[in-house]
């Protein structure tokens, strides 16, 4: 390690923590992810978008790329397969017509309705590993730090 790093606490402490977060982050992932995979086909961009449009209803996939939080390229070529699996459909937005609606087909609808609880337990099961006032900690303090890093950009 370089020395000038050993003498920055506060870089050290951040380095630390950022690495126990995305550990910890990319742990649950892998527990969850293949089972997605396995059980449903989806992967977890896929599952994500279904998972919105489930419980949040149509919206354009420029809504979506905030939501789940990733660019725009990388979601057009997961809802291309979504469409081709025929899962959501793309209708124009009587609202904009430069875009599309994004909305779940009824085999999309019945895919994440079988999906959605069994997924939602294991994340429970594995967050499970906290109490639940550690994870409304730990919730509380994502959020802040989701909150302060969105409003310094």
């Amino acid at each position: 390690m370089r020395a000038s790093l050993r003498r920055d606490p506060a870089t050290l402490l951040a380095l630390g923590t950022f690495v126990k977060l995305r550990r910890a982050v990319n742990t649950v992932t892998a527990r969850l992810n293949p089972v997605l995979q396995k059980e449903h086909g989806l992967t977890e961009s896929q599952f994500g978008v279904l998972e919105a449009l489930w419980h949040l209803g149509p919206m354009p996939q420029a809504r979506l790329c905030e939501k789940l939080l990733v660019s725009g390229s990388n979601l057009t070529t997961v809802m291309d397969n979504l469409e081709r699996g025929g899962l959501v459909r793309r209708d124009p937005n009587p609202e904009d017509r430069r875009a599309h609606l994004v909305r779940l087909s009824e085999k999309g609808k019945s895919l994440v309705a079988a999906a959605f609880p069994a997924h939602a337990a294991r994340i429970a099961a594995l967050l499970g590993a906290l109490t639940p006032a550690e994870q409304r900690e730990l919730g509380r303090l994502c959020r802040k730090l989701g909150l302060t890093i969105r409003a310094e950009t």
